[in-house]
């Protein structure tokens, strides 16, 4: 989802403002929820989140990975930086596009253990060469990298959302069974 305002002038020609530097993603988790146990589950976890109050970590099933969805992560998926021997730390993106005007989207939220890096291709040991902190998805190198170096990463990534809303419509049409329509779900933007 994005928010652009559009304004079309007398002689037909518009202007495009975007609103938002970035895209922000919406979900229906409502799909699936289809026995009882689920329902509970899904309940308690909507309870626990207060409604709308709190956040949570959420997979795209479409869009959760460096590259496609269907590869494994390689430390050479994403370009999120170039050293110059001085900064330590790079935040990790993932970029869509390339010619255009490709759009950089920040992760925050990668899945511990899959991220790895390389440094003008080389792959780094994570622990001893760097680390990534998962909450903010920071890639921070014991060693800055020299000036020049081209910095690559590949990694999973969960999605920072709460829902968006505060009620849950809940259809028991049947005994010993039922399901939630609709569960909606907004990202959080980092």
């Amino acid at each position: 989802m994005r928010r652009t305002d559009i304004v079309t002038l007398s002689s037909g020609r518009e202007h495009r403002k975007s609103r938002w530097a970035g895209s922000r993603r919406r979900y229906d988790a409502g799909l699936g929820v289809r026995t009882v146990d689920a329902l509970h589950a899904v309940i308690a976890f909507f309870e626990e989140r207060r409604g709308r109050l709190y956040g949570f970590r959420f997979r795209d099933r479409t869009d959760w990975r460096s590259g496609p969805p269907s590869k494994e992560p390689t430390p050479l998926d994403q370009r999120i930086g170039t050293g110059d021997g001085q900064i330590l730390s790079f935040p990790l993106v993932k970029t869509y596009g390339s010619s255009f005007a490709p759009y950089s989207r920040p992760i925050a939220k990668p899945v511990g253990g899959t991220v790895r890096v390389a440094v003008n291709g080389i792959e780094q040991r994570v622990g001893s060469s760097f680390n990534c902190d998962p909450v903010t998805g920071i890639v921070t190198f014991t060693v800055a990298p020299p000036a020049g170096a081209v910095i690559t990463a590949g990694f999973a990534f969960d999605v920072p959302v709460r829902f968006d809303t505060d009620e849950l419509d809940i259809d028991l049409s049947t005994f010993d069974a039922g399901g939630i329509p609709q569960i909606p779900l907004i990202e959080i933007v980092p």
